[in-house]
C-alpha cells in the first residue's frame, strides 16, 4: 500500500504503518497534551498504542491461518481505522474462508480471555472502573469491543467473510450465483 512504511517483518509478513496513522498518534498526542500535560498525553497514547497491538495480533491471527491452507500475506498495513493483512489469494475452500475470518476475532477473544484472568474481571462487576481507570479493565472492554465491531455486516469485516463461506459450505452450487460474486469482490485482497 502506498504512503505505508515497513516497520518489521514476521514469519514473512511485513507489517507496516501507513503514514496517517503516525498522523493521527500525533494529532492524538497533542489533543491530550493540551488536555491534561504530558502524563495524560503519554498514558493515553500508550493506551490507543496497545489497541493497535491487540489490531496487529488480530490481523497476524488472519494471517497465520491463511498460512496454514498454503496463502501467503505479503504484508500487514495499519491504518487509522484499523488493519489490513493482504492475501496473495482467496482461499480456495469456503471452510478455509471461514477459518481464516475466525482466525482474526479469536485471537481478540483470547486477548479478552486472558484479560480477564488478569484482572480484568472487575471490569465485568464494575463498568465504572472501564473508564475511570484500570489499563487491563480498558484494553479487555476494547477486545470485546474489537469482536463485536468484526462482526458489523459491512465491507471488509470478517462477517462478511463468514457470511460468504457460510453460503458456498451451506449450499454448495445450488447458490454460487450469489456468494461468488460477494466472494470476488475487488476491495476483498
Amino acid at each position: 500500500m502506498s504512503w505505508s512504511l515497513p516497520i518489521f517483518r514476521i514469519a514473512g509478513i511485513q507489517l507496516r504503518i501507513h503514514i496517517t496513522f503516525l498522523l493521527l498518534i500525533a494529532w492524538l498526542a497533542f489533543g491530550y497534551y493540551t488536555q491534561g500535560g504530558s502524563a495524560v498525553a503519554l498514558s493515553r497514547v500508550i493506551f490507543v498504542l496497545l489497541l493497535f497491538l491487540c489490531v496487529v495480533l488480530h490481523e497476524f491471527g488472519h494471517a497465520f491461518a491463511a498460512k496454514a491452507f498454503g496463502i501467503n500475506t505479503p504484508d500487514i498495513t495499519l491504518l487509522p481505522i484499523g488493519g489490513v493483512a493482504r492475501l496473495e489469494r482467496m482461499p480456495e475452500e469456503p471452510v478455509q474462508e471461514l477459518i481464516i475470518a475466525v482466525a482474526g476475532p479469536l485471537v481478540n477473544v483470547v486477548i479478552a480471555l486472558g484479560l480477564f484472568v488478569a484482572g480484568g474481571s472487575q471490569a465485568l462487576l464494575n463498568p465504572s472502573s472501564v473508564e475511570g481507570g484500570g489499563l487491563i479493565a480498558q484494553l479487555l472492554t476494547i477486545n470485546i469491543m474489537l469482536v463485536l465491531f468484526n462482526l458489523l455486516p459491512a465491507f471488509p469485516m470478517d462477517l462478511v467473510s463468514l457470511v460468504c463461506s457460510g453460503i458456498h459450505f451451506s449450499f454448495s452450487s445450488r447458490f454460487l450465483f450469489i456468494s461468488v460474486p460477494l466472494r470476488k469482490q475487488p476491495w476483498r485482497r
